[in-house]
């Protein structure tokens, strides 16, 4: 989200929990500067294993420094100002699960992600380290443990949605992640790998998970074998070619997060049309041949990517149109 107020960011995400087809999540408010920042939130997550800011971006210490605390404190008041603005979830919205009460979805880096945007020591990915990987997800999954343990207790009557971010996953599988140097690359992962280690991390919650990437080429089979309940990616970055293992996926229960609403003022976003928005998907499933009645039940209408660039006006206007994006989509599913 943009700015840098956490409770507006709260009220404006949680505003609509009567609101059919709302769903309300824990907020990203990068603008503050470093560790709000999507890598650095996530590292301030992890079980003991610490980071700090160099120029080149963020490094892993031997020990928590005023970087780690930052980012820890950031996360402290996002998570004060959603429970503050959540009281009202329990019974509301259904969705079963948890608490039987509405859906709260909350996003951090995802393994592979994190692997590549995190520096050793010597200032190389930890993504060339095949043992840092191991330790790093292993971390990653205690913290994530923690972190949906702490938001059961703050938001008793939620059913919790754990969205890891890997906009990172398909360079790591191409094997175009650079070195440090932007000479070579660093080899691309073996995919059996990549698919265990989700696995493992995906296992830490026993709610729903969606992996979300905005980068073309979403591996989506590899994300359905790892366990992911949603897949979340930019609508507009799909093709024909994408249709066959699309339509597995959600025949096979997975559920779309549909990104077709512009994340931005400058990528068009007029929202004049809700109907129009959800065109593509309309004919996505007519390729498919899937009966109509599976788009109210398998397809959520989200932005393209996070709305952090954005004016908070335009973000609050796409968070609607995407509500009524999706109404239009059950309403009228031919």
């Amino acid at each position: 989200m943009p700015g840098t107020d956490a409770r507006e960011a709260a009220k404006t995400v949680t505003g609509s929990l009567e609101t059919p087809g709302h769903l309300p999540y824990l907020p990203e408010l990068p603008a503050r500067g470093p560790g709000a920042d999507m890598l650095g939130r996530t590292a301030g997550m992890l079980a003991e294993l610490y980071v700090h800011l160099e120029p080149s971006g963020w490094r892993i210490s031997d020990r928590p420094g005023r970087d780690t605390r930052r980012a820890r404190a950031w996360l402290g008041e996002d998570l004060d100002a959603i429970e503050e603005f959540t009281q009202e979830m329990a019974g509301v919205g259904g969705g079963g699960g948890e608490g039987g009460g509405a859906c709260l979805k909350v996003s951090a880096v995802g393994p592979w992600t994190l692997a590549a945007g995190l520096e050793r020591r010597n200032g190389e990915a930890m993504l060339g380290d095949p043992g840092a990987c191991r330790d790093l997800a292993a971390s990653l999954a205690e913290g994530l443990r923690e972190h949906l343990a702490g938001l059961r207790r703050r938001v008793p009557g939620a059913t919790l949605v754990l969205q890891l971010d890997e906009p990172s996953l398909t360079a790591v599988l191409q094997g175009s992640v650079r070195t440090a140097s932007g000479y070579r690359a660093h080899p691309a992962v073996d995919r059996a790998v990549v698919e265990g280690t989700l696995r493992e991390v995906f296992a830490v919650h026993d709610g729903p998970v969606v992996v979300h990437s905005c980068a073309p080429g979403v591996p989506v089979a590899l994300l359905r074998r790892a366990g992911a309940d949603g897949i979340s990616l930019d609508a507009a970055l799909l093709t024909e070619r994408d249709d066959e293992v699309i339509g597995e996926a959600v025949e096979g229960g997975v559920t779309l997060f549909a990104g077709v609403v512009p994340s931005t003022e400058s990528e068009g976003g007029a929202l004049s049309d809700p109907a129009g928005s959800v065109g593509g998907v309309r004919s996505l499933w007519r390729r498919l041949g899937l009966s109509p009645g599976l788009l109210a039940e398998s397809v959520v209408v989200t932005p393209t990517c996070g709305l952090a660039g954005a004016s908070p006006a335009y973000a609050r206007r796409a968070l609607a149109h995407c509500v009524q994006a999706a109404r239009s989509l059950a309403d009228n599913p031919q």
